[in-house]
Parts: C-alpha cells; sequence; structure tokens
C-alpha cells in the first residue's frame, strides 16, 4: 500500500525528508490500508511540543461501531526528539512548509 500526494511536487519543492510514524485508531489503519486515506489537501504543523497532521482526510472503516468519528482530525505524528528539535529551528527562521509526500506500510506500522 502506498498513497501519494499528487500536488506536493506542483506545489512545493523538497528540500529535505522525513520518515513520521502516525498515531491512529485500529479502525483508522483498517481503512487506511483498505486505499482510504487522502493526504492532497493535508500539511503538517508544530504545535503543544509535538507535530501533527491536520486536515487529512481518513473516512470512516465500513465495519468500525464509531457513531462520533471525526475523518479530518489532528493526528500526532512519532518523530525522533532530534529531529523534531531540528524542523523547530527550521520553521522558526521562516518561509518552510512542511507537508506530506506520501504514505505507506513499513511492516506492520504505517509511515508518513
Amino acid at each position: 500500500m502506498k498513497i501519494i500526494n499528487r500536488k506536493f511536487h506542483r506545489d512545493y519543492r523538497e528540500i529535505e525528508k522525513y520518515e513520521a510514524g502516525i498515531v491512529l485508531t485500529g479502525a483508522e489503519v483498517k481503512s487506511i490500508r483498505a486505499g482510504g486515506l487522502r493526504i492532497d489537501d493535508a500539511f503538517v504543523r508544530i504545535m503543544d511540543g509535538g507535530i501533527f497532521l491536520i486536515n487529512a482526510d481518513i473516512p470512516i472503516y465500513k465495519f468500525a461501531r464509531n457513531d462520533t468519528y471525526e475523518s479530518k482530525r489532528s493526528r500526532k505524528l512519532l518523530l525522533h526528539k532530534k529531529e523534531l528539535l531540528k524542523l523547530k529551528v527550521k520553521m522558526a527562521s521562516g518561509g518552510l512548509t512542511l507537508a506530506p509526500v506520501s504514505c505507506y506500510n513499513k511492516g506492520p506500522h504505517i509511515k508518513l
């Protein structure tokens, strides 16, 4: 499974690439593995001492029993502390945008 952000190379220029894990619920993992992730309008923001994926759309898994599901909620990304501090310094200098390029499986984990 590999989901690509087709708007990325049209709208942005890639300077550096990072690999991050995503904090997800079980139903979200199943939905992504079924191909139900849209990251075309998503972006990444550093806030509250962490890094978050904003505006990524994961539709509800058809067999999930959750009535209060938000498909576009903010999801925490998992990076090493050194990488997060490096990104904070670069973002403070201004003029940069963090955006997801692709989402894929790496063993049992889903990476961005």
